[in-house]
Formats: C-alpha cells, structure tokens, sequence
C-alpha cells in the first residue's frame, strides 16, 4: 500500500488503490458501482445510477468557465478477471494484489485491473480537486464494459448534458484515438447424447498452459498462440494417430482475452498408453519452437486422471474438433490504406464439450462493417457445417474516425505545447465504447486516450508508471482549454 501510495501523481494513485481493494469482475458490480456513488455524493456533487447500471456525477464549471462546451470524462468500472493457475484469487470476494516492480505495476497472479481502473481513479482525481479549470464536467462509468459494454448499450438518450466525451481507456500514452473497430459476438452450440465409456480405455488428461494471452484487439496481431486452437490441433493429430476417444474439451473464459490455458480428457487403448509420453514431449518441443520466442512458456502434458462416466459420440467428437482445426482465429485482414493496423479480426475465446453440450464462442472484430458481417458469415458456416447452431449477438458499428474534430485539434496542440512532439492520431483495433455512446448521443466530439498498459485481460497486465503523471497532466491541460460554445 504505502509503495503505491507514494507513486506520482498521489491524487490518482491513491484512487486506484483504493479500486484495487473493491471487488469488481464483471457481471459483479454492486460493491463498486456503491463505492463511487458514495464517492460523488460525499463531494456534494450530483450523484446516481441510471436504469442499466451506469454512475454518473456531475461536478459544475469552474468559476468563468461556465460557457465552456460540458465535458463528458469516461471509463468503465469493470475489469478482466484473469489468473493464473496456480494463482488461488476469488475474484468476486478478494482484493487485487499490486505491487510496483521497478517503473511498472503489476498484480500478483491475476489481472491488475489498470485497464479501466486507471481511468476511473483519474476521473475521480479530476471530481475531488479544488485547483482545477474546467467547464461544466459529467463523469459517466459504465458497467460491463468487458463482457459486452452493456453499460454503454444501455445509455439512455438525453442522458448526457456534455458535448465533448473523453473516454480515457486507450492503452498507449502519447497517442490519441479517433476511432475503433466494431464487433459481433458469434455463439455455436449443440446438443449430443453422451455415449459410455467402453471397456478397456485408459483415460488421460490432456493440458495445454503457459501461453501469454492478452487482448484480443490490442495485441492480436502479435502472433500469440490461442490454447484452444492450438489443444485442437493436439487433439485431432491424437485422433488421428491412436484412434482415441474424447471425452471433454475446455478452454477459455473471456470474449476478449486470447486463451492461456486448455484441457482435454481424452480415452486412449491399454496399448497405446506406453507411446504417449514422447508423443506429447516432441509436440511440446514442436509447438515451443513454432511460437518461440513469442511465446516462452508453453507446457503440454498428459496425465493421469480419474475414469470419465461418458464420452462424445465419435461423430460428434469428429465434427467440431474439425470445426475448431478450420475456424477463422487471429488477424484476417490489415487495414488497406493503414497497412499496420489491424481491420480485421477473431478470437477463438471459448470452446467447452462436456456433458451432453458443445458450446464455442468467438469475438470477431473489424473497423469495416462488411468485413465484419462476411466474417462473421464465414464463422458461421463453419460450425454450421458441424452440426450446429450459430448466433450473433451483441453487435455493435466500429467508430468512424473524424479528422475535423475540434477536440482532436485542440488536444494535438495542446500536447505539443506541454511535451514537445505531437502525439500519434490513430484508429484502434479494439471495441470502445465511443461509437456505442456517440450512436445514443449524436453531435458527441469524442477523443480516446489513457496512459501506458501492457498485456491487458492477462496476468501479465502491468502499468507503467511514468506515463501515468503524464496522462493526469494532459487531462487536465485538456480541461483547462476547453473550447467556449
């Protein structure tokens, strides 16, 4: 605590330590979402929750800024609930563990929740200050951002007075983001009648771990692996070579994060048991080499477990590991006129078969919207072909970037005038909630922009420390030179 405490600038560290205590995966907002209206009202500031879930608080214009254009400042009060597995965290009961480890903060095991936490605590600094200029202010924390930005979906019209929106949820410090890809949940599902297990099968538990995952729009273009493609090709190449027989396969748990770990009960012949072990060692060392020296980590490993009561019906077990092994995953295309950003792309999230249930979800992305759709047309026939039904859900339009806004121009020079260099103006390949709140919301002039976060929705999610004064500074700077209506 006092290490964290002590970090530059106080006011915003001290916030987020204190986010770091309370509860907050997503889908479990209560505590929070309590924490930063109690936070508003013992400011004296206007406090609530509206119908979806969402806080907003509204703090008026300092004096001789009151005919400044309102500022909308916003993030999302949820984060990623991701650890590793060794890591024993409850989530929904037990505080997150920061530390600092040199010039960056880290969490020990789990996800460190910088990614909105960081952008809250900021909005609380800017709420708490006495010494700020700034016109009229509306913080809006959403809730739900990362299973499906529900908190932004559900965003009444009218809601919002301000006419300029700061989301403060972009990863990069010293860039600023104009726009961002759209996305569509793809859900295949069937049913099967589990079969017993025959006699004479061994079973063996199959675990793919140690791979780095992360976001599945921010770093799907780093080549990572995805446990559960790569657990689906292991498993078809064991179907293939001992003729076994499946009896689960789960992997994943998050939309938005590349998958770090997987496992499979697989049920082998008594005499095939004796050649598995240098089976699995050399596809270990096969897989290591593939993805070296992006991925450092990977263990695969086949042990012993106890006799599963079922199994798929080989017909079945056939059909979606085959989907699985032919599905779209990773980066499908760059933008054409930005040739290094991703347009678009998919993330194999989470694939479980077991118990009469195959269920796969996958979390396409594109900044074009017929992309988008022929993508998700494209994932849709593969597991139609299965056997299975698909359906999309959650859908939601990129945010087109506008190079005329007057924030945009406002805030490259202002960054200029504070920091000597322009920032970088980008699109992002990741679902922010800009184009969701500026469809409920027209006229909005909206910039993204936040301080320096690595490997967000893994355990391996860290801050970096120095860029954090720097974004609080900008912000402020920004506030201070709002433009007049």
């Amino acid at each position: 605590m006092n290490e964290i405490m002590q970090l530059a600038p106080q006011q915003v560290w001290k916030h987020f330590y204190a986010l770091t205590r309370i509860p907050r995966p997503s889908g479990h907002m209560e505590r929070v979402t309590a924490f930063l209206v109690d936070f508003g009202k013992g400011l004296g500031l206007e406090s609530f929750v509206d119908e979806i879930g969402n806080v907003i608080i509204r703090k008026p214009a300092t004096p001789g800024m009151e005919d400044c254009k309102g500022v909308v400042l916003q993030a999302h009060m949820d984060m990623v609930p991701q650890k590793n597995n060794d890591t024993r965290h409850d989530f929904e009961h037990d505080p997150i563990e920061a530390y600092v480890d040199g010039e960056w903060l880290r969490a020990r095991g789990t996800t460190l929740g910088a990614d909105n936490g960081l952008g809250v605590a900021a909005i609380m600094a800017v709420l708490e200050a006495t010494d700020l200029k700034h016109g009229p202010l509306e913080a809006l924390i959403t809730r739900d951002e990362e299973t499906g930005m529900y908190g932004a979906f559900g965003l009444k019209p009218g809601t919002l007075k301000g006419e300029i929106l700061l989301n403060l949820d972009s990863e990069e410090e010293g860039e600023l983001y104009i726009g961002c890809a759209g996305g569509v949940d793809i859900t295949a599902s069937m049913r099967y009648k589990e079969e017993p297990v025959d006699e004479g099968f061994v079973p063996r538990r199959l675990t793919l771990k140690g791979l780095r995952g992360g976001h599945s729009g921010l770093e799907i273009n780093e080549g990572r692996a995805n446990a559960n493609k790569l657990l689906a090709r292991v498993v078809h190449d064991l179907l293939m070579e001992f003729d076994c027989r499946l009896a689960s396969f789960e992997g994943g748990n998050m939309r938005n994060a590349i998958p770090r770990e997987a496992h499979a009960v697989l049920l082998f012949g008594a005499d095939d048991i004796n050649d598995l072990d240098e089976y699995i060692a050399e596809y270990e060392v096969q897989i290591a080499s593939e993805y070296a020296p992006i991925e450092s980590g990977v263990s695969l490993k086949l042990e012993k477990c106890p006799m599963p009561e079922t199994m798929v019906p080989e017909e079945i077990q056939d059909n979606v590991i085959d989907a699985l092994m032919a599905c779209q995953d990773g980066v499908m295309r760059m933008i054409p006129t930005v040739p290094d950003t991703v347009e678009t792309s998919s993330n194999l999230a989470i694939v479980r078969v077991a118990g009469g249930e195959a269920s796969v979800k996958i979390l396409a992305r594109s900044s074009c919207d017929s992309m988008k759709d022929f993508l998700a047309d494209s994932l849709a026939a593969c597991f139609s072909m299965a056997g299975m039904k698909v359906e999309f859900s959650g859908a939601y339009s990129g945010w087109q970037p506008n190079v005329d806004s007057p924030i945009l121009h406002a805030m490259t020079a202002s960054y200029k005038e504070q920091f000597g260099t322009e920032p970088a103006v980008k699109v992002i390949h990741a679902g922010l909630e800009c184009g969701i709140i500026g469809a409920s919301c027209p006229g909005l002039d909206m910039i993204s922009f936040g301080p320096t976060l690595r490997s967000p929705h893994s355990p391996d999610e860290r801050a970096y420390i120095p860029s954090v004064a720097k974004f609080y500074d900008f912000l402020t700077a920004t506030l201070a030179r709002t433009p007049r209506k």
